[in-house]
């Protein structure tokens, strides 16, 4: 009757006590293309921790601005130069001087 009552003992809930380490992916690096006065694709799906950079392939100069605070911005960014940035959060932001030109980073 013991050996009964010490098997009942047991639950699959010490099992779960162990938990095991969550394997993250390496981070990615994403492209957004700066052409025609538009961010290509103006919205994009990252993870925490992945960086976007873009890619200025337009005629003219851009920035990109984090829009409802201006928290960051690039520097100006002249025909065929690039900037990169880590993401945490999602993230609205435009062009300072082309205030048309608009994207958004969601996270996943």
């Amino acid at each position: 009757m013991l050996t009964a009552i010490a098997a009942g003992c047991s639950s699959p809930s010490n099992n779960n006590a162990v938990k095991r380490a969550e394997v993250k992916p390496a981070p990615s690096l994403y492209t957004v293309d700066i052409i025609q006065m538009k961010f290509s694709p103006a919205d994009i799906a990252v993870h925490s921790g992945d960086t976007v950079m873009w890619v200025n392939n337009d005629m003219v100069a851009h920035d990109i601005t984090e829009q409802k605070n201006h928290v960051w911005s690039s520097s100006l960014l002249a025909p065929g130069k690039s900037w990169k940035m880590v993401i945490t959060k999602d993230e609205d932001y435009y062009c300072s001087i082309h205030q048309v030109m608009t994207g958004k980073i969601i996270l996943e």
